[in-house]
């Protein structure tokens, strides 16, 4: 059987919030301590947000066809004006011919018309011809000029048919999904494939009906990245929207990223920090905070010299490297600063008591 007493030691050392140990601060020398103190800061209310691109999009059929090739595939990067998907052209190639041979005759009577418009011209000066005859090739000249316009409208109908074979990127970025296959015939506005840009970013996240107006007068936000490796980004624009979701009562912001940021990847979650005004908060310096296992705690010295670990509840961490604690201090009580120190200085009190 263990030592009933080591064992009572052990459940007082980590149980509880009431200062449990106690030594006399001159037993273990000078430790450096900081006065628990209530600071006016920045009231932040933290919600969780959205990375999304700003630009994502769907290109679809504008006629119906049949496609003859796919150059890219899901997760594939495509450079802007790449060609994504070709159909079969055949039909529309013959159509811009016909419309191009159509324009050159028109072009041809027109150079006729105009000829013989002027030589009558040159005759009527001459009072060799009647006017009869100038009416006639004036009226043969304007028919001919119409001919040309109408085969010239016939030719760009059928470029813009031939350039519709044809989709190419219109922003570089990465093919998200794939919606047809070589040698299928699809119609009308059937979608065909998604993609989206990463270059230019956003988040949006929900924000409760509670204080949407204190975000919309503060007017700017802190992004905050999971992980290591990605630093916090303040932006001064958000995008409020006008109204609110019937569902859930909230109303979505949208802020974009900058574009120089590596490593964000659409759809993934990111912290978004608002500030709603100022607040109260008893602070600490988070180095004398310590963490072990469930518990949180604190060494604090008291009026008389006598240090203890005092278990603590904390809450955000502000921009100075202080903690909040929103349980188990006082204002004025004294923390030791270096937790190592006063928990060296807590063994050797206990093995000089046999404790």
């Amino acid at each position: 059987m263990g030592n009933p007493r080591a064992g009572k030691a052990l459940i007082a050392a980590w149980v509880g919030s009431a200062l449990l140990i106690v030594m006399p601060l001159k037993a273990v020398g000078a430790l450096a301590t900081i006065a628990a103190t209530y600071k006016s800061v920045v009231d932040e209310r933290v919600l969780d947000g959205v990375v999304e691109p700003v630009r994502q999009s769907t290109v679809s059929a504008e006629f119906v066809g049949r496609i003859e090739q796919i150059n890219f595939d899901v997760d594939d990067f495509v450079p802007k004006g790449s060609v994504l998907i070709r159909f079969r052209d055949k039909e529309q190639r013959a159509r811009l011919a016909q419309g191009k041979a159509a324009r050159e005759e028109a072009k041809a009577r027109v150079t006729e018309a105009r000829q013989e418009y002027n030589r009558v011209k040159n005759l009527i000066s001459k009072k060799l011809v009647a006017q009869s005859d100038m009416d006639r090739v004036s009226a043969a000249l304007k028919s001919a000029e119409a001919r040309l316009a109408a085969t010239e409208a016939q030719v760009k109908v059928a470029e813009e048919a031939l350039a519709r074979t044809v989709i190419k990127a219109p922003y570089s970025g990465f093919v998200v999904a794939r919606q047809a296959e070589v040698g299928e015939t699809v119609q009308v506005g059937q979608p065909l494939m998604t993609g989206l840009s990463l270059k230019d970013l956003r988040v949006s996240v929900q924000v409760p009906q509670s204080f949407i107006a204190a975000v919309s007068r503060a007017g700017q936000a802190t992004i905050r990245f999971p992980g290591e490796g990605i630093p916090s980004v303040s932006v001064d624009h958000l995008t409020v929207f006008p109204y609110a979701d019937p569902l859930s009562h909230t109303v979505k912001v949208r802020m974009n990223l900058p574009e120089d940021l590596k490593d964000v990847r659409s759809g993934t979650f990111v912290k978004v920090a608002f500030d709603v005004g100022e607040t109260r908060q008893l602070l600490v310096p988070r180095r004398a905070v310590i963490h072990r296992s469930e518990l949180t705690a604190v060494y604090v010295v008291g009026g008389d010299g006598a240090v203890g670990l005092r278990q603590v509840r904390v809450g955000q961490t502000r921009s100075n490297d202080m903690i909040e604690v929103l349980a188990g201090l006082e204002e004025g009580e004294n923390v030791v600063l270096d937790p190592v120190a006063g928990g060296l200085a807590l063994k050797e009190r206990q093995a000089l008591h046999g404790q």
